[in-house]
């Protein structure tokens, strides 16, 4: 390996730029600030150092309808990003999740004396995994969140190290459960849920009406009940307008840290399935999660899907660790009952508290943080692909 080795990076959305960022300042640690970089990233990337070789965003099209009038234009940025690996040699190529775009770069990138890495492993485990046929011919060396998938890769003859999940970076876990309560005036004896409906404005509009029976159904049983809601920008509006209407107090909250408070805070949660569910099991935030997705969506899902859960927390394990209310079940007379008993059974809380709490450790809570993983995983890909190479010189 040089010793100021040139890593050229991808990624074409907002999570993977945050991946891409905390990895670039991993590998500067590591290499005594001697790494150089060039590539595709967003803001969090270019804070770390990279000079965007073009707008991340061109790469973040989403579905048919709006990707097939920029043809053309995703054509160009392929050609000049392969031209530009080719020019620059770089010592790896690290793609960041977006797997449509970085399987066409990686396919057209081997034999050219360097590793291709892609962080993120594709969930081809979750859904069609025959795709995973494709990856050795664009990838070289796989980097996985989840602890199950080097074995899984293994059996199509991939190349896959587990790094550990950025969720244990992210702060949850970490919240201050008195100061959020002081912060808002809810009081030590009021019983707090938190209310998750989603991040995207569809999840939202099926989501909230539901949760929200849910609530008011939970505030008839009596005693103090206070609906949190954590936001993020994109919908925090629909949201605050939705609950204006609830029968029981709500207090709608944005912010990470305002987040992580709240999970520390609360007595339960009701969540929409996603990455908010491996949030709340670091949090130990006694959980039920609740999904929904129109009929059509979810006919052609029960088809292509080879797991038998929706929240990552229960596929990690292998088992049901937080209740999964998912479709015909998502509606306020199958949540009701499930959310009670984690707030009135302390047997059935400290069931689920425990096993999160290994869960947390399998996903690499505990040891040196998944990003600086990753980093020392790029290094280590770097030093195996130049050793054959001096060896022969």
């Amino acid at each position: 390996m040089t010793a100021a080795p040139l890593i050229f990076l991808i990624a074409g959305e907002p999570s993977g730029d945050q991946l891409g960022g905390s990895l670039m300042r991993n590998l500067s640690a590591l290499t005594g600030g001697q790494a150089r970089f060039a590539g595709i990233g967003g803001e969090a990337m270019q804070a770390a150092g990279l000079e965007s070789l073009f707008p991340m965003d061109e790469l973040s099209l989403m579905g048919a309808a709006e990707l097939i009038p920029h043809i053309p234009q995703l054509i160009g940025r392929l050609k000049r990003t392969l031209d530009t690996i080719r020019r620059l040699k770089p010592a790896a190529v690290v793609t960041i999740d977006a797997p449509a775009f970085c399987l066409r770069v990686g396919r057209r990138i081997g034999g050219l004396g360097f590793p291709r890495i892609h962080y993120v492993a594709p969930q081809a485990w979750a859904w069609r995994p025959g795709r995973a046929k494709e990856y050795p011919r664009a990838f070289d060396r796989l980097l996985a969140l989840l602890p199950f998938e080097p074995a899984f890769f293994a059996a199509y003859g991939i190349d896959c190290r587990f790094v550990g999940h950025p969720v244990i970076d992210s702060g949850a876990g970490r919240g201050n459960a008195g100061a959020f309560r002081a912060r808002h005036m809810i009081a030590a004896d009021t019983t707090m849920l938190c209310v998750l409906p989603g991040s995207r404005r569809g999840e939202v509009a099926r989501l909230l009406p539901v949760f929200g029976a849910t609530v008011a159904q939970l505030g008839r049983r009596g005693g103090n009940l206070i609906a949190v809601l954590p936001t993020v920008p994109a919908v925090a509006d629909q949201v605050a307008a939705a609950v204006r209407e609830w029968p029981v107090p709500t207090v709608v909250v944005r912010g990470v840290a305002e987040k992580f408070d709240a999970f520390a805070a609360a007595d339960a949660a009701l969540a929409a399935s996603g990455t908010v569910a491996l949030e709340l099991a670091l949090s130990r935030t006694p959980t039920v999660i609740a999904y929904r997705i129109n009929a059509l969506s979810a006919f052609v899902a029960r088809r292509l899907l080879r797991v038998g859960h929706a929240a990552l927390p229960n596929i990690i394990a292998g088992r049901t660790v937080m209740p999964e209310m998912i479709q015909t079940d998502c509606q306020p007379d199958r949540l009701v009952p499930a959310i009670a008993r984690l707030l009135d059974d302390p047997a059935a809380r400290r069931e689920q508290q425990e096993a999160v709490a290994e869960l947390a450790r399998s996903l690499g809570a505990g040891g040196e943080p998944p990003s600086r993983r990753a980093g020392r995983a790029v290094l280590d890909a770097i030093a195996d692909w130049a050793a054959p190479a001096a060896q022969s010189r």
